[in-house]
């Protein structure tokens, strides 16, 4: 919008998002809020009535005719400005509250828009920064290199001859934004209390909006938050994270390292620098799932123009304007639902979408069940690695939008953002499978992590009806493997932990009848070989010299099994298990389970004592 509202003093001092507040400025001042009123509610009001008689005559059923609706919501959404691209991007991340066509026709809304005039730029660096151009810059670039909704950039030159790119927010953004805010919030409240199409609380949705939009036009909050995310990923030489100017950055002014890049979807760029896109997409999808599960402090908007590909092999990360948190406790809810998934209890899977904030605890989870089943049954059965997180987010929209969910802001931010990655990986590899990229670090984390919550997890991952299932360790396993930070020995003293935790009974139990049948084996092959050394007529004939004692060794070795699965772990030697012999011999349990042992061989012995001297066959 070209129109000035700088005078607008009480918006342009708001620095925080407030309904109640921006409510009293503009019945103050209801000229203007007349003014783009005017502009805006026409057009939506137009756009309104013909849905509205699309729907009365039956054509709305018609899926094309759907679809063209959905597409012309999208484009009047750009036309009538940033707070609106806004909403109805937020808006593409909401499945509970509108239908399938609509959100997938507003996934795709652009937030680019053409830029302003370079001298205007210039005024407002001038008057954030106190300075002359030409007292902060050798020189500069008045044609910005990209624009966007809230801002546009610059590239320059620092006096010290250092290069930088130079963020500038539109001139008057804060007043627009604000007004259109707004304006937004109320077409919500309406469209809450008289349209049924458009479900759940979407007042609730633009005060989330608003919030973050400011945060996002202010821009000592986004230095704020990439210095963060660039100390949290120093320990990653594969990350790179721009450097901020601080003493060139204000609210609206954004000062930061120039980066040379390919973008990651620039294939055949991206090749001559030497550098294999597979490998980017890899760092990119580990480097997000640290983000997400072990800092809780995650990139919400990892487009490909703010990934890039680096000469010496690194990715890097720019605009630091949208990020989100997620607290511990919904991190591993969020592992405790993949277990569920991959153990295929759906009735315990309804119950962490309570605990995560998706249902409410007063809501019927019995029809949600099935409708669960529905969705991930056939995907869970063809593997995690092959799973399809489009497909399977599409069919929970449906779900999400059939029953009363709402979606925490931090879940649909997060939902946004492995769908972006997502799809700049299917732009390198046509068969790129996010959940298969994602499962080795799910593993190594419930292998690794000494989480309650975890520990409980790992537990029912691998105990079936109270059998251990070595398939599923060996699963775990290799895919913990995959992570090339995988601590082994942390991994093999949780490991021990779970042996001797007052759970690990049954597992504890199977030691103890292998190794007892292992030390029956090896005394019955001791008095077999003595056998053999007796004179004929004092030779035992009731020893049966045809038991095929691999069978034997092969039923009760269910140690063997966890060790065979362990040396297929890269860096495995068998150092790292004799280390652990003296904790293994302390243990607790470790002399229950001899006392077990002594006793059952025992027992064994006796009962072949007796056969021998009754005659029979051993």
């Amino acid at each position: 919008m070209k129109e000035d509202f700088t005078d607008f003093i009480e918006v342009s001092g708001l620095l925080n998002y407030d309904p109640d507040t921006i409510s009293k400025i503009y019945k103050k001042n209801p000229k203007r809020l007349l003014k783009r009123l005017w502009q805006t509610l026409i057009p939506i009001f137009a756009y309104i009535f013909s849905v509205g008689w699309d729907k009365f005559t039956g054509r709305l059923k018609n899926e094309q005719q759907a679809r063209f609706r959905a597409r012309e919501l999208t484009n009047l959404l750009v036309e009538l400005g940033p707070a609106f691209v806004k909403a109805g991007q937020a808006l593409s991340t909401r499945p509970d509250i509108i239908p399938g066509i609509l959100l997938e026709e507003l996934s795709e809304l652009q937030d680019q828009l053409p830029g302003f005039d370079g001298n205007k730029a210039m005024e407002l660096i001038e008057e954030d920064l106190g300075y002359k151009i030409n007292e902060i810059f050798l020189e500069i670039d008045k044609e910005p290199i990209s624009a966007a909704s809230l801002g546009q950039v610059h590239k320059a030159k620092l006096k010290n001859e250092e290069i930088v790119a130079i963020k500038v927010q539109r001139p008057g953004l804060r007043e627009q934004i604000t007004l259109d805010l707004y304006i937004v919030r109320n077409i919500a409240y309406w469209l809450k209390n008289n349209i049924g199409l458009i479900r759940s609380d979407l007042v609730a949705l633009i005060d989330e909006l608003g919030k973050r939009v400011f945060e996002e036009m202010d821009y000592l909050n986004e230095a704020a938050n990439a210095e963060k995310f660039r100390d949290m990923h120093k320990h990653n030489k594969m990350i790179a994270v721009p450097k901020i100017y601080k003493e060139i950055t204000s609210r609206r002014v954004l000062a930061m390292e120039w980066i040379d890049g390919t973008k990651l979807t620039n294939l055949e760029d991206v090749k001559k620098l030497g550098i294999n896109p597979d490998e980017m997409i890899d760092i990119g999808v580990q480097c997000s799932l640290e983000q997400l599960l072990e800092h809780g402090f995650f990139h919400a908007d990892p487009h490909p123009g703010n990934l890039l590909a680096l000469e010496d092999g690194r990715l890097c990360y720019l605009d630091f304007g949208m990020m989100s948190e997620v607290s511990r406790e919904s991190r591993s809810g969020l592992i405790q639902a993949v277990v569920h998934l991959v153990n295929k209890n759906f009735d315990k899977l309804s119950q962490d979408f309570v605990k995560l904030g998706f249902l409410s605890e007063e809501v019927n989870l019995e029809p949600i069940v099935p409708a669960f089943q529905d969705v991930f049954i056939n995907a869970v059965e063809q593997g995690v690695s092959k799973m399809d997180f489009k497909s399977v987010t599409d069919d929970m929209s449906g779900v999400m939008y059939k029953f009363p969910f709402r979606l925490p802001p931090y879940y649909a931010l997060i939902i946004r953002s492995l769908l972006t990655l997502e799809g700049i990986a299917l732009s390198v590899d046509p068969n790129f499978k996010i959940l298969g990229a994602a499962y080795p670090y799910f593993a190594r984390r419930l292998m690794e992590d000494p989480d309650p919550q975890l520990r409980e997890s790992l537990k029912e991952m691998l105990f079936d009806n109270k059998k251990f299932k070595w398939d599923r360790l060996e699963d775990l396993l290799s895919n913990a493997a995959k992570q090339t930070n995988l601590d082994l020995e942390k991994l093999l003293d949780e490991v021990i932990n779970l042996l001797f935790s007052p759970n690990g009974g049954f597992l504890r139990n199977e030691i103890v009848e292998g190794l007892t049948n292992q030390i029956d084996l090896f005394s019955l092959k001791i008095l077999k070989s003595l056998n053999n050394y007796l004179p004929q007529s004092i030779k035992l004939n009731t020893i049966n010299e045809n038991n095929n004692l691999n069978d034997l060794i092969m039923y009760v070795e269910p140690l063997r099994n966890f060790l065979e699965i362990l040396q297929k772990v890269p860096g495995y030697s068998i150092d790292i298990f004799l280390k652990r012999v003296p904790r293994l011999i302390n243990e607790p349990y470790t002399k229950e389970m001899g006392i077990k042992i002594a006793k059952k061989v025992t027992e064994k012995g006796v009962v072949r004592l007796v056969k021998i001297a009754a005659g029979a066959n051993i």
